[in-house]
């Protein structure tokens, strides 16, 4: 079978682990370009997994004819250009969320998306392919606890990972919390609830590190969402996470409720010691999500082969995006925001 030629752009800590899948994990992929701004990155993995061609420039990467997709995990500003230009010179492409940091910029990427039917696009949602979330999806499905009603999402990154984080929001990368963060658990809401957003109104503050506040961001931040079919979302994320990295969901149903990921476990281990038993936590998103960050970029490899579009569409980074900055402006403003989309999808808020 014909394998698909990638060429990725962007080898942070989450473009390397993608790096990573597509060269040594992935069936019918080939590794076969990589870019990034610094040099040292590009030459350290041409040398040690023997990458056949390496790019400090984008712009130079799309030249290149012998590649089938193009790969996006570069810092979230850059995603709406580069989308548009990947899609432009006819490549299938894979982007890292958000689709861009502002609202303008996740239209012009669905018309460009829009433009090109052939190509396979796909937005990195990738807990909607953790089995543990999947499975939650099957047994809603299934009716195991009713209709559901309410979707409560907390999202805390470690707290050991802030110095990382200031240098990346002082750089103007993140789009803040909700954007940043809590886009993942605004998009289970939509698959769960099978909704998008009516209002909003989001509070949240800089508890622990009060030099957040000076970037008009929130440490800590929680928002409240009524969906259109009166269903509703509670949302809670944070930076300074004591224990680790702790992602949970709680789907309340009218028969039932289903929680995943209560106790962020790293795994099946308990520790007996002068402490008790202990039960270690999970350090960062990559350890948390392994498995569904290679099962999302199976599925697009697989999508290019079977000349097929993927469940998760353009709408999806679309809709999510224009939800989180619902939050954000509720955060930044104080008001109750409410959700509105036009007949074009183009949505607006007021």
């Amino acid at each position: 079978m014909k394998k698909v030629k990638i060429g990725i752009v962007g080898l942070g800590r989450l473009g390397r682990q993608h790096a990573e899948n597509l060269a040594f994990r992935i069936r019918n992929c080939e590794l076969h370009a990589i870019c990034s701004v610094v040099k040292e990155e590009v030459d350290e993995l041409q040398r040690e997994w023997g990458i056949p061609h390496g790019y400090t420039n984008y712009n130079d990467m799309l030249e290149n004819k012998e590649l089938d997709a193009i790969f996006i995990a570069s810092p979230s500003g850059f995603h709406c250009e580069q989308i548009e230009k990947a899609l432009e010179k006819g490549f299938h492409v894979f982007t890292e969320k958000p689709l861009g940091l502002h609202l303008n910029e996740v239209v012009r990427v669905k018309e460009a998306v829009e433009k090109h039917p052939d190509q396979v696009f796909m937005v990195g949602f990738m807990r909607r392919y953790d089995k543990s979330y999947q499975y939650a999806k099957q047994k809603m499905e299934q009716g195991v606890i009713g209709e559901p009603v309410l979707i409560r999402c907390y999202g805390f990154d470690p707290a050991k990972a802030i110095d990382g984080f200031m240098n990346f929001a002082k750089n103007n990368y993140s789009g803040g919390l909700f954007l940043d963060m809590s886009i993942h658990d605004l998009d289970l809401a939509r698959w769960y609830l099978q909704s998008e957003a009516d209002s909003v109104w989001a509070i949240g503050g800089a508890y622990a590190y009060p030099e957040i506040a000076e970037l008009n961001d929130a440490e800590t931040g929680a928002a409240l969402v009524k969906f259109k079919n009166n269903t509703m979302g509670i949302f809670v994320a944070g930076r300074n996470c004591a224990h680790g990295y702790h992602i949970e969901t709680e789907i309340v149903g009218t028969k039932g409720t289903l929680r995943i990921g209560t106790v962020p476990e790293k795994n099946m281990v308990t520790v007996f010691g002068d402490q008790g038993a202990v039960k270690e936590c999970s350090e960062g998103f990559i350890e948390r999500f392994e498995q569904a960050y290679l099962s999302e970029v199976e599925e697009f490899i697989q999508c290019i082969l079977e000349n097929r579009q993927p469940h998760v569409t353009v709408d999806d980074g679309v809709q999510s995006t224009i939800l989180g900055y619902a939050c954000k402006e509720s955060f930044e403003t104080g008001q109750l925001i409410k959700v509105q989309s036009h007949p074009a999808n183009e949505a607006v808020y007021k």
